[in-house]
């Protein structure tokens, strides 16, 4: 009997410790809920979701170029060498043909690489109205399933046709998920100064997975295989969607049926400013999506630049693509009237950058140049992205879906265009009239910018809140909006006494100067 008791004593003892830890993981369970739900916390978290995002989508975009190549000339020997014996023919009939076999390969790789950008740049109108429909959670949450199914397409295709698909597929994943990843940044992060650094510190994650991607997928494709990559990028696209899940509860939020209606994609496209900025960003990416796809050839003709060399041509770039960014943040903070000069310098850069190209002799040369491609693209991204932000804001409504889908069609046109035009431009005219053509176009572009010098001084006579005056308030969201905004007129703010009812209180002259906006 004495056994039984100690028996029946020792699982009472596991049952309560049992419970006992239970209950600890469900208050930390409970905490942890607690402080993602507090606003600062929970901004932060979403700035590190859509970052892993971003991330993600470009290291996706990038990690093939030293894969596909190579895989796929594998795959065309292998059938080549399963092909019967042919008849025998003349010197002259093989050259052609493998002359022939030779272009269509090339053109092969360069069609595989714009699908992505191509598809984005058809779906991202309807991306944007959508997002401006529907909130900004629910299409990062789709954005982010879709790349985590391109993903895993590419680790196991095993054809050319099924590349193609997962490469498609990936555009129509980044066509929600960089959108309304970008989109949901400018909503969170309404202050001027917290906007750009928070656009800033994603334009680094955008840069860093861009150029690391690579020397990644090359060290691994070349030691752990094709899948290898692929599987790695595929888990951490399905973490961060599960943190989408848990943090913004995209299919629990009912807060969408009061948001107000955005401006129509049409719209915002005609609008001089958005257009300028637009136009800027398509003209300043140019270089950079023209030269990937060329210079490695060139730099073999012209410097018999080795295999290592050529992977990591761009590498380098990251750290004055950063220290860019880092700039232009500071500079907006202190000076926030001239971020369309800091726009204007960083094209400047740029054209200057892309003419010296052709001029270097070697590895060590090639990279001031690039370098300094980047440390301008930096520049002008990180201004005037927060600008399209702040013209929506004063001269439209403030839901960013359109207007950032607009920002991803410029990116896109020029990388829909880099991979396929390119080539034949250096071919039909060379590699140095193709280099001077883009600087040329960035120096002549930057006078543009001056139309937004006195942006900062229109006020919000075409905003939502005269949108919302005009119409009347149509759901709770509007009517709050409206209360804020007429107490911020009024120079009041909000107050809880002890008893927890709500006053308004004149706030001081050093209160309304600090909650002033930036660009006041």
């Amino acid at each position: 009997m004495e056994p039984e008791g100690i028996t029946e004593e020792q699982a009472t003892n596991v049952a309560q410790s049992a419970a006992s830890k239970l209950s600890q993981m469900g208050e930390r369970t409970k905490q942890l809920g607690n402080v993602i739900q507090d606003p600062e916390r929970q901004k932060r978290v979403i700035l590190v979701i859509v970052c892993v995002a971003l991330l993600l989508d470009n290291m996706l975009y990038m990690v093939i170029v030293p894969i596909i190549p190579d895989y796929l000339e594998g795959l065309q020997k292998a059938a080549d060498q399963e092909q019967p014996a042919a008849a025998p023919h003349t010197n002259s009939t093989n050259s052609t043909i493998h002359r022939a076999a030779e272009g269509n390969f090339d053109l092969q790789i360069g069609v595989l690489f714009a699908s992505k950008a191509i598809l984005q740049l058809l779906v991202n109108p309807l991306s944007g109205t959508f997002i401006d429909r529907v909130g900004y959670d629910i299409p990062l949450f789709i954005g982010l399933n879709i790349m985590f199914l391109s993903t895993l397409t590419f680790a196991f295709a095993e054809n050319y046709a099924t590349l193609f698909l997962a490469r498609s597929i990936q555009g129509l994943g980044s066509a929600f998920a960089d959108t309304s990843g970008i989109a949901l940044i400018a909503d969170k992060f309404t202050e001027e100064s917290e906007r750009s650094k928070a656009l800033g510190i994603a334009l680094a994650f955008i840069s860093f997975g861009s150029l690391v991607a690579p020397p990644f997928g090359g060290v691994l494709y070349e030691f752990a295989g094709k899948q290898a990559p692929f599987l790695i990028l595929a888990c951490i696209c399905l973490t961060d969607g599960v943190l989408c899940l848990a943090v913004l509860k995209p299919f629990s939020n009912r807060e969408r049926e009061n948001m107000p209606v955005g401006t129509p994609i049409y719209k915002l496209m005609i609008d001089p400013y958005i257009a300028v900025v637009g136009g800027a960003l398509i003209v300043c990416n140019i270089p950079l999506a023209f030269l990937e796809p060329t210079i490695a050839n060139w730099m073999e003709e012209n410097m018999n630049a080795s295999e290592w060399e050529i992977g990591m041509t761009w590498f380098p770039a990251f750290f004055p693509h950063v220290l860019g960014v880092y700039l232009t943040v500071k500079l907006a903070a202190k000076y926030p009237h001239l971020q369309w000069f800091y726009g204007a310098i960083g094209m400047v850069f740029i054209g200057a950058s892309s003419c010296t190209v052709p001029a270097c002799k070697n590895f060590g040369q090639l990279m001031i140049p690039l370098c300094g491609i980047c440390f301008g693209i930096a520049f002008v991204d990180t201004a005037l992205l927060p600008t399209l932000g702040f013209l929506v804001d004063v001269r439209h409504v403030s839901v960013y879906g359109s207007v950032y889908a607009i920002a991803d069609i410029s990116y896109c046109v020029a990388y829909a265009l880099g991979p396929v035009v390119a080539g034949q431009i250096v071919h039909d005219l060379g590699f140095v009239q193709l280099n001077l053509g883009m600087g040329l176009a960035n120096v002549l572009y930057a006078p543009a910018l001056l139309l937004l010098k006195n942006v900062t001084q229109i006020k919000t006579s075409f905003s939502e809140r005269n949108m919302l005056l005009e119409d009347g308030p149509t759901g709770l969201y509007d009517t709050i909006k409206m209360e804020q905004r007429e107490k911020k007129r009024k120079g009041l703010c909000t107050t809880i006494d002890e008893s927890g009812i709500e006053t308004f209180v004149q706030r001081s002259h050093s209160e309304e100067e600090s909650s002033g906006g930036e660009y006041a």
